[in-house]
């Protein structure tokens, strides 16, 4: 896939994801986590990554972090970054000489031929710059992030530390000026500095996870199931706050979860994954309106609905495939309701679902009932993969009463 179709304003960027892929090497076979995925991300954008579990969004998060650890590699592929051109000096007085220096030894040292000067490939990075880059330019809200806290250590000490590793010339007092400071940013009392882990509630626990996480402001942050385990009402407020932080302090966010519904409210741009790649790249108005592939109708359909019609909800028949022999062709196929012969041999590439003008792809899909070679009786709607979904369902449960 060209990811420079994706990107509509190169001089906006963040993030460009080139065919990144990840295996995990096991005693009984090769995982392929991760195949050829392509991504680019802009200033200030959230991007959902949706799928169900297994599909490889953590291990992207993990790629894209350099946390990944043997048995896992990466094994293709570039993660291109974009510092912010032409504000090294002021954000060094904002937090410090140490970022404007890293900044300027990783453009230096890693600049790629070819591409703009400031671009910086994070896979070429050397220990001590990873170590610069991390928090500073990028930080994690790792899944289940409730329990990620230190339950000996009490939540300010947590924050101060990171500036203390990360900005060794700001004093005590700023330290705990700050933690106060964004304590206050996430919604939580300044008297809870001192709280530990097991004094707050859920919320807490996850607002102070946040906290520690722009503690450094960093123009990425990542969230893997950032709201795994808490109550639908705090799931709101949490998600409300990550608007509201984004709007203040326009960091970009990669938002991982299972819950396309969740995606649909909080997301400028989704891509839903399967299997290791991308199928269904979205705008959020895009995909409630009309999702182009069937796996990406399946999952939006897989939860009830708080307006319009009623409809049965049947579900997406079949499990994940085993990554470590991935079916030929696409690897939807065996679940698929609108398979047809080509699907089994013919792996699908990312392209615009309708022409589109130069510049403006709008959906991508991978997906064969989008090419005119193979498929002549034209795009498909919701009401043709309800049909088909409804069909499969009916199948399956005479099948089971058979039984």
């Amino acid at each position: 896939m060209n990811t420079k179709e994706l990107n509509l304003n190169p001089g906006n960027t963040l993030l460009d994801i080139r065919n990144i892929s990840v295996d995990y090497y096991a005693a009984n076979g090769t995982v392929h986590a991760l195949t050829d995925v392509s991504i680019t991300l802009e200033r200030g954008q959230i991007l959902g990554l949706a799928g169900e579990s297994g599909s490889g969004k953590s291990t992207l998060a993990y790629a894209i972090t350099r946390l990944l650890r043997p048995p896992a590699e990466i094994i293709a592929g570039k993660l291109l970054y974009y510092p912010r051109p032409g504000d090294e000096e002021d954000k060094g007085k904002l937090k410090g000489s140490s970022r404007a220096n890293a900044r300027i030894t990783t453009t230096l040292k890693n600049a790629v031929p070819g591409e703009a000067t400031e671009a910086v490939d994070i896979l070429q990075f050397n220990p001590a710059e990873l170590r610069e880059f991390r928090w500073n330019e990028l930080s994690i809200v790792f899944q289940s992030a409730m329990n990620a806290l230190n339950p000996v250590i009490n939540i300010g000490t947590q924050i101060t530390d990171v500036l203390r590793t990360h900005q060794p010339h700001m004093g005590p007092d700023s330290r705990r000026r700050r933690a106060i400071e964004l304590l206050r940013l996430v919604g939580i009392a300044p008297d809870r500095i001192r709280s530990y882990p097991h004094e707050l509630s859920g919320g807490m626990r996850q607002r102070a996870i946040i906290a520690i996480a722009l503690a450094l402001l960093p123009e990425l942050i990542i969230m893997d199931e950032p709201t795994t385990a808490l109550d639908v009402v705090v799931q709101r407020e949490i998600l409300m706050e990550i608007m509201e932080l984004r709007e203040k302090l326009n960091f970009s966010v990669i938002f991982i979860t299972h819950d396309l519904s969740l995606l649909l409210e909080l997301a400028d741009k989704i891509a839903i994954m399967y299997a290791g790649r991308i199928v269904e790249m979205a705008t959020c108005r895009e995909l409630r309106q009309q999702p182009r592939h069937p796996y990406s109708y399946g999952l939006l359909n897989s939860f009830p609905t708080l307006r319009g019609p009623r409809r049965r909800m049947t579900g997406i028949p079949g499990s994940p495939p085993d990554l470590r022999d991935i079916p030929p062709g696409c690897a939807f196929h065996p679940r698929c309701p609108m398979a047809f012969e080509i699907c089994n041999t013919n792996l699908p590439t990312l392209l615009p679902s309708t022409p589109g003008t130069p510049g403006t792809p709008g959906q991508l899909v991978a997906c064969h009932l989008y090419d005119p070679r193979f498929n002549a009786a034209g795009v498909p709607t919701n009401h043709d993969f309800a049909a088909k979904y409804d069909a499969t369902y009916e199948v399956m449960q005479g099948t089971r009463k058979v039984q």
